[in-house]
């Protein structure tokens, strides 16, 4: 796979009136953090457990959406750097959550160690997810950490798990009666690594910043900045006072520039600022499947416009979930009667051309069954073919998507079209690809648009492995 990266953008200006205002704001904290340790009698304190409760609450609950978010985007277009982020906000949610029970008064009477100490602990597993989703990836080591995604959130959960039930029964070594108020000892190592692995996340994010002046790279950069000083802060604040109260706002601060930011996006691809290049940018080998009602534009005049739409509703419930669930393509677009449906535009399908093959098959089977039932509807005509094609995002701010571009899905266009009723036309890419399928030779067949025939193979059957 060959992957085009994003030709740098060298309007970025790093001391631009906007920039040098944005982190002059980030310093801020620091400089705020750095007076009240200069004057201890300026760090006041206030005790106030409700609002600990509340605003712990609203960080981590502004936090998990972010996680479940990123996650939901990093599994549907197998993107590792989303992915990692994922992970780093579902740490810090996760332990920031069991902070909160740390209130006095909402589980136990008193403070508790493992719960006080729960939102360093998530900060800095957070900063080693941050750190690695500022790399740039290659395709092979995004592929492995996307193939063990679901090993590595699981793995991530249970670690909370198990801290909350230690936590709970006060088992060693969170059993301590005096509840430490500043990182000392084994506690200070880990606080000085997770600072140096923002710093690190926070360079790298901002040199994909100069390469694509998006502005969810430079939030990106804030929100790993301000959970860099929040670290800082957790590890010289001394409870309840206003350095303590200072890195529970940082956290509420950095998770809301990130939800901000996305909320401005585009819906659909929300995150794909943040892609890999091989993601949003990257040249593949793919399948493409086309499937089109042959007759549609005659029953649509036919029948009134509610029938229609139960119709159309009826072909794609059947034929939607086994493209999908059993054959792992991914649905590019739906078109009135049409659809086109993509396998291995993430690059982890080597036998796609059989999963196209196999899901063509199960889409006119199902198609069978329901023309059965209701036979003045129009049936499918399915397409298929396998070549290169550029994985790659189209669009603007008002709306952006991902898809597939090149002659191969051109091509596969063509084949639905010349396809027979109730039939799968194929090109010779994908029948090069089928070991012991049945095929009919349809021949080289004269197609618009190309200046030679393309060779054309009925499937009938595929081998099951």
């Amino acid at each position: 796979m060959s992957v085009v990266a994003p030709k740098p953008d060298r309007s970025f200006a790093p001391a631009s009136a906007l920039g040098a205002l944005a982190f002059a704001a980030l310093l801020l904290p620091l400089a705020g953090l750095a007076l009240l340790i200069a004057a201890p009698d300026l760090d006041f304190t206030w005790e106030h457990h409700p609002s600990h409760f509340w605003l712990v609450l609203a960080a981590g609950a502004v936090n998990f959406a972010l996680a479940y978010a990123t996650g939901s985007a990093a599994r549907r277009r197998g993107d590792a750097r989303v992915f990692l982020v994922s992970l780093a906000f579902l740490s810090a949610a996760g332990f920031l959550g069991l902070h909160a029970l740390a209130t006095p008064g909402v589980l136990l009477e008193s403070s508790n160690t493992g719960f006080v100490v729960a939102t360093p602990v998530g900060l800095v597993i957070a900063s080693f997810f941050a750190a690695a989703s500022g790399t740039q990836l290659r395709a092979e080591t995004g592929a492995a950490v996307m193939r063990r995604a679901a090993l590595m959130q699981g793995g991530l959960i249970a670690a909370m798990v198990v801290w909350g039930v230690l936590s709970l029964t006060g088992a060693p070594p969170l059993d301590d009666p005096q509840v430490p108020e500043r990182a000392s000892g084994v506690l200070l190592a880990p606080a000085i690594a997770a600072v140096a692995l923002y710093a690190y996340a926070v360079v790298r994010y901002l040199l994909l910043y100069r390469q694509r002046a998006s502005s969810m790279l430079l939030w990106m950069a804030a929100a790993f900045a301000l959970l860099g000083e929040a670290m800082v802060a957790v590890a010289v604040g001394r409870n309840w006072h206003a350095t303590w109260w200072e890195w529970h706002l940082l956290m509420l601060v950095a998770f809301s520039l990130v939800a901000w930011s996305a909320h401005r996006q585009w819906h659909e691809e929300r995150f794909s600022d943040l892609y890999l290049n091989q993601t949003g940018g990257g040249t593949r080998e793919i399948s493409i499947l086309f499937a089109d009602l042959q007759g549609f534009t005659a029953f649509a005049e036919r029948n009134p416009p509610r029938e229609v739409t139960a119709m159309l509703n009826g072909f794609f419930e059947m034929a939607i979930p086994p493209v999908v669930q059993r054959h792992g393509g991914t649905i590019d677009r739906l078109v009135g009667d049409a659809m086109m449906v993509t396998f291995n535009s993430r690059g982890d399908q080597p036998d796609h051309a059989a999963r196209a093959a196999r899901a063509g098959l199960a889409i006119q089977a199902a198609a069978e069954e329901i023309i059965r039932e209701n036979p003045t509807w129009p049936r499918f005509r399915v397409g298929i073919n396998t070549g290169e094609a550029a994985v790659s995002i189209l669009g603007t701010s008002g709306g952006r998507t991902q898809t597939v571009i090149g002659d191969a899905v051109n091509t596969a266009s063509r084949l639905e079209s010349l396809a027979p009723v109730g039939g799968i036309a194929i090109g010779l890419g994908t029948a090069e690809r089928l070991v012991g399928a049945e095929l009919e030779i349809l021949g080289a067949i004269a197609v618009a648009g190309k200046a030679a025939p393309v060779q054309a193979f009925r499937l009938i059957a595929v081998r099951d492995d």
